[in-house]
Parts: structure tokens; sequence; C-alpha cells
């Protein structure tokens, strides 16, 4: 797992995960996975391992929304459209526009939802 790291040099916070990925070591099978790594008035991120065949089921948020896909291979719904997310796949969503994720492989993606 790669290290994260919290550095104050007096001005700003920040964080700094060198391997975002990496942050997930293993998905165990027939699971999800995940994992938050930041949560402030601004916006809160969270790490999602899918395994295959694993996904989330339509819903709806109240905020943007952005899905970063950083390894492996999904089936993506908006609203009526369906899509193939691989690595570096990026999505921007508007506050409650149905959406579904289906894992076809391993799946490692990165989920940030924008506060208002």
């Amino acid at each position: 797992m790669s290290s994260s790291k919290l550095v104050n040099k007096g001005e700003q916070d920040f964080t700094l995960l060198e391997n975002l990925a990496g942050e997930i070591d293993e998905i165990p099978e027939d699971s999800i996975i995940s994992k938050t790594i930041a949560d402030n008035e601004q916006f809160k991120a969270v790490l999602f391992g899918f395994s295959p065949g694993q996904g989330l089921s339509e819903h709806r948020v109240p905020q943007n929304a952005v899905l970063h896909f950083l390894e492996g291979e999904a089936q993506v719904t908006l609203g009526n459209e369906q899509r193939q997310a691989w690595p570096g796949a990026w999505v921007h969503m508007p506050p409650d526009l149905p959406h579904s994720i289906r894992a076809r492989s391993a799946v490692k993606m990165l989920l940030l939802m924008l506060k208002r």
C-alpha cells in the first residue's frame, strides 16, 4: 500500500497520495471496497474497488460528482446512456443524474462529490 502523507508547512495543509490505485491492495472476490481519502467542506473523495461483476445499482446524488477510472473495465449507465469505462476514463455528472456502475473486471475508481 502506498503511504499517505499529510504535510503542514505553516501555510496550508495538503495530502499527497503517491499511488492512488495502490491505496487498495486487493479486492476480495464478490466484494466492493470503499475508502474515504478526503472529506471537507468543499468535496468528498472516495476510492472504490469492485471485484468483477460487482457494482452500484442505479441511484442519484444531490451534488455534482466526478468518476475517474484508475484500473479495470466497467459499464457505466448515465441517465439513459450506457458507456464503457477503461483506465483513464473521466465522467462528470450533474446533480440528480441517475447512474449505475457494473465492473467487467477488477476496477479501481475515484469518486469526487463536490459539495455546494
